[in-house]
């Protein structure tokens, strides 16, 4: 595992958090976790930029998909601000990554639209409505402030993924179509275990956490599973892809793999 200290950029931050006493320590807890998560995901941009560079695609997307990392450290500097606030430290461990997947059993293009697949159509949209429904509920401050630009952020790392796939859904034939719905088994069944693993149903804090972004598992839970069957396995189906056998499938397909 890799130390990270972000003491001294996120001291730079000024955020004024709440009073509340009894769920200080939770707080300190979720917001170290949202900084390592934050901080770690820049890699996984940097590569994604480097695999589509070696599909050829446009330089300028490949620029803004860099550009990505670079918001991502600074997500972490920001989750750190609120830690420091809260009389915590900003520095900790970057969790163990996989290797990022080449899918060198695909076409360039169609690895890159997999991992656009896994990355911006599920985990960043999952990421935008989960915290856009934790902005909704936090109070207006400095704290919702710095919660709407990593939102922000999120969402544009959303849309790119989407656009992309929207541009070339076209151009794929069935059979291409027929193995990244294979994929998508694969990748729902990540992305629900992932998801479902940070979203315990023992997290219950009280009313007033919302203030420091603190949110029921349970809550979260539903919107998650809420957020895959109404936006994102529609919209890939609009875009002629078999989200909605892969969602309903991916047990099976976890099992099978």
């Amino acid at each position: 595992m890799k130390a990270i200290d972000l003491r001294d950029l996120s001291r730079r931050v000024s955020v004024e958090v709440p009073e509340l006493p009894h769920v200080r320590e939770a707080a300190i807890t979720t917001w170290l976790g949202r900084m390592q998560n934050e901080y770690g995901s820049a890699t996984v941009f940097e590569a994604l930029a480097e695999q589509m560079t070696r599909a050829g695609f446009d330089e300028k997307k490949i620029a803004e998909c860099r550009g990505f990392a670079d918001e991502e450290r600074n997500h972490g500097v920001l989750c750190g601000a609120v830690v420091e606030a809260l009389g915590g430290e900003a520095r900790g461990v970057l969790r163990e990554q996989h290797d990022f997947p080449m899918h060198e059993d695909a076409t360039p293009v169609e690895g890159v639209l997999r991992n656009l697949l896994s990355i911006s159509c599920l985990s960043e949209t999952i990421a935008v409505s989960l915290i856009g429904a934790e902005r909704e509920e936090m109070p207006e401050g400095s704290l919702r402030d710095l919660l709407t630009t990593i939102w922000a952020d999120e969402i544009g790392h959303a849309r790119f993924g989407w656009k992309l796939v929207a541009e070339l859904a076209p151009t794929l034939d069935a059979e291409t179509r027929d193995r990244l719905g294979e994929y998508l088994r694969i990748a729902f069944a990540h992305l629900e275990s992932h998801e479902l693993a940070h979203l315990p149903l023992s997290s219950a804090p009280p009313p007033e956490g919302v203030e420091l972004g603190l949110c029921s598992g349970a809550d979260a839970r539903v919107l998650f599973f809420d957020t895959v069957e109404t936006v994102i396995v529609k919209s890939l189906e609009a875009l002629g892809l078999p989200a909605q056998r892969a969602w309903e499938t991916r047990h099976r397909e976890a099992v099978a793999a």
